[in-house]
């Protein structure tokens, strides 16, 4: 018996038609891409050293190709350094964030946050958004919103608010940090293989003397990277998630 051909079999083998289309139509978006000019990366984070530790490998590959890159960092690490007032750790915790900059060839940036009072109100996403739209990013990354972290997940909603307000214009990925002990369920979408520009990462974390870079870094970081490389097939990797409602974001060697 011939199948019956009703109005729903069309709309449905049109959409399963769509579905398969979409990857294409993707591809075929990215290779129009003028892949020559140079991107505006961010990377957001709650304190100095969290867009070095999440990003710091493909922080260093954007700015390898000739790209621009800025670590926006939430707070200036106010409560960070045990012994030291407030002023005292920030001026510190600044400086060690600017010469990790300098390491990874990118820009520090400020919010006016302090560490660990970070507030997600009306206020602070006009000021997330206000420093985010003259920097015209293209590809934006931020901290995952579920972390043990306050300063973290105020990080997070924030930069969604402004991916948000500024027309959802940029794509949006989000990194981890400390996986397990602050990040929590994150379930990577992409990867990033930072195997020739770990040495650069390390430099950039270890900037940070004051936070027992060696520690975080050989003990939380290194085993990350390796873990991941075995997921992408190389030595180290970087893992993100891409948010779905974003623009299709050129990763560094994709």
């Amino acid at each position: 018996m011939k199948p019956q051909v009703t109005r729903r079999t069309i709309i449905g083998q049109a959409g399963l038609a769509g579905l398969a289309l979409a990857p294409l139509a993707n591809a075929v978006e990215a290779e129009h891409r003028d892949d020559k000019a140079p991107l505006n990366i961010v990377v957001a984070g709650g304190h100095p050293g969290d867009p070095e530790a999440g990003c710091g490998g493909a922080i260093a590959r954007y700015t390898s190709a000739g790209h621009n890159a800025t670590c926006l960092y939430l707070t200036r690490g106010q409560a960070g350094i045990h012994g030291k007032s407030p002023r005292e750790a920030g001026d510190i915790r600044t400086a060690e964030a600017e010469s990790a900059c300098k390491i990874l060839k990118a820009r520090a940036v400020f919010a006016t946050q302090m560490d660990g009072a970070t507030e997600v109100t009306p206020a602070r996403y006009a000021e997330l958004t206000k420093l985010l739209a003259p920097l015209k990013p293209d590809v934006v990354f931020t901290q995952w919103p579920i972390d043990t972290h306050l300063d973290h997940r105020a990080c997070a909603a924030l930069t969604l608010g402004a991916w948000s307000a500024l027309g959802k214009s940029f794509s949006l990925y989000f990194y981890e940090v400390d996986l397990g002990s602050d990040t929590q369920c994150y379930r990577p979408t992409a990867f990033v293989d930072v195997t020739a520009f770990e040495s650069l990462k390390r430099q950039a974390c270890m900037a940070h003397a004051s936070q027992n870079p060696a520690g975080f870094y050989l003990n939380d970081h290194v085993p990350m990277l390796r873990f991941r490389g075995m997921e992408l097939g190389c030595k180290f990797a970087e893992a993100f998630i891409h948010h779905d409602q974003s623009p299709p974001g050129r990763l560094p060697g994709a």
